[in-house]
């Protein structure tokens, strides 16, 4: 991020400093304690007033990326850099170095300091490094306070359509080399409850090929989220592949995805009564998605269903 770009998000974002500091300021906030703070994972305006009051009072800020962090906490007015000049001290906390990290972050600690740390976005220690840091600092006595917020995989989960009913796993990333992945994929296929994936651009044309083979089972995309070119999306997996081909652009940003749950018999038996209701209200194309979406009945079946009572 330039200096231009840094003043005027800068000046956008004048006001929440002293909003935050109204909002939590009058809050408790022990000393020699590990903040664990949710970042936005796309959109600036996901930062909780707690957090920007939390970052810009704490010691130090420990982050998986100092070149990431120190833009994002600029935007905010947080004067964040070296200990010279009022800024406020950076530690390199990432999956390379976490144990030794730790080591001097407790070592703060000891000294009855305040310290946050932030992961390049979302939730620390879901996928990202944290979970280390947190045991470390946990084990040698000190307080670990989370704050809540943005998070890719909830984020998705409540817009996937999964009822309260149903269990989700979370896997994470499926393994870089190909057999391993496609073993993965196998085990998923067993797996009755919601599996939700995090994955890359580079290397989401690979995955969505390997997860063809679960058939009709549904999944639902969340590319870019809270982003301006965020594209959420619901097929059965043997689609995904083609759905990536239909727009160049589908192959740029991060993916959340959401495997959806096994269908039962019971279930596909329901399909037909609610595909006919459906029908009485809706167009033909319509009433299929929603009938395929609801009951997990593959797309075509009920498609073929559909013309069958049109023709009657």
């Amino acid at each position: 991020m330039d200096t231009s770009q840094t003043l005027t998000l800068n000046a956008q974002w004048s006001g929440c400093l002293t909003a935050a500091q109204d909002a939590a300021g009058k809050q408790s906030y022990p000393a020699a304690t590990l903040y664990v703070v949710a970042t936005p994972i796309g959109n600036l305006a996901d930062i909780s007033l707690r957090a920007l009051h939390v970052l810009n009072m704490v010691d130090a800020i420990a982050c998986e990326d100092t070149r990431h962090t120190q833009p994002l906490l600029r935007t905010y007015g947080i004067n964040v850099g070296n200990n010279l000049g009022g800024k406020k001290p950076m530690l390199a906390v990432h999956q390379h170095n976490e144990l030794e990290a730790t080591e001097q972050i407790i070592l703060r600690l000891e000294r009855g300091e305040r310290i946050a740390f932030v992961s390049d976005a979302g939730t620390p220690g879901v996928s990202d490094p944290g979970s280390k840091l947190v045991a470390g600092v946990r084990a040698a006595g000190y307080r670990v306070v989370p704050l809540p917020g943005a998070s890719s995989v909830t984020t998705l989960l409540s817009v996937a359509g999964i009822t309260q009913s149903d269990h989700f796993t979370f896997m994470g990333f499926l393994p870089t080399k190909a057999m391993e992945r496609d073993a993965a994929v196998l085990q998923l296929q067993a797996m009755p409850s919601s599996i939700v994936l995090l994955e890359a651009p580079h290397r989401i044309e690979v995955v969505a090929k390997a997860l063809g083979v679960l058939g009709a089972r549904h999944i639902t995309i969340g590319r870019e989220l809270t982003k301006q070119f965020e594209e959420i999306a619901t097929f059965a997996t043997h689609e995904f592949t083609a759905w990536l081909q239909q727009d160049s652009n589908r192959l740029r940003g991060e993916f959340v995805l959401v495997l959806h749950p096994l269908v039962t018999a019971a279930e596909h038996e329901d399909a037909p009564r609610v595909l006919k209701l459906l029908l009485a209200e809706l167009p033909l194309k319509t009433a299929v998605k929603l009938a395929s979406d609801i009951t997990g009945a593959p797309r075509n079946a009920l498609y073929e269903a559909a013309l069958r009572l049109k023709d009657a």
